[in-house]
């Protein structure tokens, strides 16, 4: 098919489509895209004619037409706007958290207080936010009362959260006590890692 020039630079964006319902004979695109940590999954494009071909690497894309599969070499800004309006429906990705507290207490460290800041700006990005907080607590201490201290630091966090306007109903606290610890330590080590309280963003 011969397209003259200027209608080709006009219309170039429309072209694809056009071309397609002309020839009778429409192509699909399949790509792999990587999550948020750069991992892939893999597609196996199976065409009605040919050899299935196996998409394995990011952003790798086949084009089907005809019956026949073929690789297709799109880059990521290409791909990107093919499926751009897939791409804004995605959800966001959780986001985890992990704030320190000093020793004994559910006073978070200086270190925490600043980095609740970033907490409270992820949070304000999603229409919808959900939250789980979850308090743990070092072995020194009785496993009763370092029940009672981590939930406590749980407790604590939520209500900075509450108090920032994030609705109560979406925030959930609880805690572990010394049985999930970061680091593993006998029994009445201190152990800064694991005074913490962790946090799922949804």
């Amino acid at each position: 098919m011969n397209i003259p020039a200027p209608c080709f630079r006009a219309f170039a964006a429309a072209m694809t489509v056009a071309l397609l319902a002309a020839c009778g004979s429409p192509r699909e695109h399949f790509s792999v895209l990587p999550d948020g940590d750069g991992k892939t999954g893999r597609m196996v494009v199976t065409p009605r004619q040919g050899s299935p071909l196996t998409l394995d690497q990011a952003n790798a894309s086949a084009t089907v037409r005809g019956g026949e599969a073929a690789p297709a070499k799109l880059g990521v800004a290409e791909i990107r706007e093919m499926y751009k309006e897939a791409l804004d429906a995605q959800p966001m990705a959780p986001a985890r958290f992990v704030l320190y507290f000093v020793e004994g207490g559910d006073v978070l460290t200086a270190e925490s207080q600043r980095e609740l800041e970033n907490v409270f700006a992820e949070i304000k990005k999603r229409p919808a936010p959900d939250l789980i907080v979850v308090g743990h607590t070092d072995r020194v201490g009785s496993v009763t009362d370092n029940d009672r201290l981590a939930l406590r630091r749980a407790e604590k966090v939520r209500a900075q959260l509450i108090e920032q306007g994030f609705l109560a109903e979406n925030i959930s606290a609880s805690g572990r006590g010394e049985r999930e610890p970061l680091v593993a330590t006998a029994d009445e080590v201190a152990e800064a890692r694991n005074r913490r309280v962790e946090m799922l963003v949804r």
